[in-house]
C-alpha cells in the first residue's frame, strides 16, 4: 500500500517557566530556569492511501500535539514528517477564520490558508455553501457565528479542499446529530475516493465505524496499535485504571477484552432464545441473557451490567441494576446467577455480548470484571411485522378520511 504520511522518531518538549523573570534569567545567566514538559515521546506510524487512522488517548495523552505537528502548525523537539500530499486539518475549532469578515469572505481566507487557489474557492464556493447548510448566515460576520455553525464551516470547507490527508480532532462533537451523520457519510465517501483521515474523538463508536486502525496514546507514548476494537478494549482498562489507586485492577489475557480486580468475577455468559433455546433467536423473540458468578470476597452495593454491541462494535443497547435500582451484595465463595430477560426487538444480524461487574453506574468506579465479547448470538428472521433498520419500535398507525372545511 502506498504511504501518504510518515511519522518518525517525533518528540516534542515544552520548557515549563514559573514566571517570564525565568526565562530572561535563562537567556543571560545561560543557566536553566526550567522544567521540562514531554508531551509526545519518540512517535512512530505511518499511514497509508484510504486509511482511516484513529487516535485515542485519555486527556493530556498527546493527541492534540502530534496532530499539530503533523499539520505543520508547531515544530517537533526532534524527529520528523514526511508528507506526501496535501494535509488539512481541523484543530481548534475556528482556526484559520478572521471573526471580523463573513461567513463567505471566510471561504477564500481559509481555503487559502489550507491550499486552494484563488479559482478553487471560487469554484467550489457554491458546494461549500450548500454542504454547511448555512443559508443566509453566510454572508454574515463569523463572530455570530455558534461553535456550531462554524465547525460547519470549517468542516465544509476542509472536505471541498479535497486533501490527501485530512485530520480531524473532535470536530464532530461540536453541532447537532444530523449534520454529525452528513459528515461522517461525507468521510465514509472520500475514503472510497482514496482520501486518507486521522480522526480524534472520544467517541468510540465512530471510532469503530470509521477506523481501519487505531493508536492508543498515554503520557506521549503510543502504548498500542491494531484493529478498533482491541485499542478501545486497552482504552476502557486505562480509564478504569484512573480511579484504581490500590493498584489492584490487571488484564486477564492478551486479547485486552478481559480486565478487572477480579475480586468478584464473570465466569460464563449466554443467551438463549425462549423458543429457540439457542443463540439463534427471531427478531421480536424473548430472550435470556445468563450470567454466572464468583465471588471471592464480601463486597457489597455492586452493579452488573450488559452491553449488546453489533457486528461493527457498535453500541446498541446497554443497561445495569444500578439504573434499575437494584442492590447486589456479594459474599466471599459464592456463586451466583443474574439474568436479564426480554424482547430482542433489535434487526437481522449478528451480535456479542460485553458484561461488567463494578460499583455505580459505570466500570470507572471499582472494576472488579469486564469481560468484552462474553458471549455471540445472531438475530434471524422476525416474529411479526417486518420492519427495516436496527430496532423494533412498534408504532401504532391510524389512517382516516380528512372532510376540507366547506368553502364559501
Amino acid at each position: 500500500m502506498k504511504k501518504v504520511l510518515e511519522v518518525k522518531n517525533i518528540t516534542k518538549i515544552y520548557k515549563i517557566y514559573k514566571n517570564n523573570v525565568d526565562r530572561l534569567k535563562e537567556v543571560f545567566l545561560n543557566k536553566p530556569y526550567h522544567k521540562e514538559f514531554i508531551s509526545n515521546n519518540n512517535i512512530n506510524f505511518d499511514l497509508y492511501e484510504g486509511e482511516t487512522l484513529g487516535i485515542i488517548g485519555v486527556n493530556g495523552a498527546g493527541k492534540s500535539t502530534v496532530l499539530k505537528i503533523i499539520a505543520g502548525v508547531i515544530n517537533p523537539s526532534s524527529g520528523e514528517v514526511l508528507r506526501h500530499g496535501r494535509v488539512t486539518a481541523l484543530l481548534e475549532l475556528g482556526t484559520g477564520f478572521n471573526d471580523e469578515l463573513s461567513g463567505y469572505e471566510n471561504i477564500f481566507l481559509n481555503g487559502t490558508l489550507i491550499g486552494m487557489t484563488q479559482k478553487e474557492c471560487e469554484q467550489k464556493a457554491d458546494n461549500i455553501i450548500a454542504f454547511s447548510e448555512l443559508g443566509d448566515y453566510i454572508y454574515e460576520p463569523i463572530k455570530t457565528y455558534s461553535s456550531g455553525m462554524k465547525m460547519r464551516l470549517a468542516f465544509s470547507i476542509a472536505i471541498y479542499s479535497e486533501p490527501q490527508i485530512l485530520i480531524v480532532d473532535e470536530a464532530l462533537s461540536v453541532g447537532d446529530a444530523h449534520f454529525a451523520a452528513k459528515c461522517t457519510k461525507a468521510l465514509r465517501e472520500r475514503k472510497e475516493q482514496k482520501m486518507s483521515i486521522i480522526y480524534v474523538s472520544h467517541d468510540l463508536n465512530s471510532l469503530k465505524l470509521l477506523c481501519d486502525r487505531v493508536i492508543l496514546l498515554n503520557h506521549g507514548t503510543v502504548v498500542e496499535e491494531g484493529k478498533p476494537e482491541n485499542v478501545i478494549n486497552s482504552y476502557n482498562f486505562l480509564i478504569a485504571k484512573l480511579n484504581d489507586n490500590e493498584e489492584k485492577i490487571s488484564i486477564q489475557n492478551v486479547q485486552n477484552n478481559s480486565f478487572g480486580t477480579f475480586e468478584v468475577e464473570i465466569v460464563d455468559v449466554c443467551i438463549k432464545g425462549e423458543k429457540s433455546n439457542s443463540n439463534v433467536i427471531s427478531s421480536g423473540e424473548s430472550a435470556n441473557i445468563e450470567i454466572k458468578i464468583v465471588s471471592r470476597k464480601d463486597i457489597s452495593n455492586m452493579t452488573i451490567g450488559i452491553m449488546l454491541r453489533d457486528k461493527f462494535g457498535q453500541d446498541i443497547f446497554g443497561t445495569n441494576t444500578y439504573h434499575h435500582k437494584l442492590n447486589i451484595d456479594f459474599k466471599a465463595d459464592c456463586e451466583y446467577l443474574c439474568s436479564y430477560k426480554m424482547p430482542l426487538n433489535i434487526g437481522s444480524g449478528k451480535y456479542s455480548i460485553t458484561a461488567a461487574l463494578h460499583s455505580q453506574d459505570t466500570h470507572l468506579s471499582n472494576c472488579s470484571h469486564w469481560l468484552d465479547h462474553a458471549a455471540g448470538f445472531e438475530v434471524a428472521g422476525i416474529e411479526g411485522n417486518i420492519f427495516i433498520g436496527l430496532c423494533r419500535l412498534q408504532p401504532s398507525i391510524d389512517f382516516k378520511e380528512v372532510k376540507l372545511n366547506d368553502r364559501d
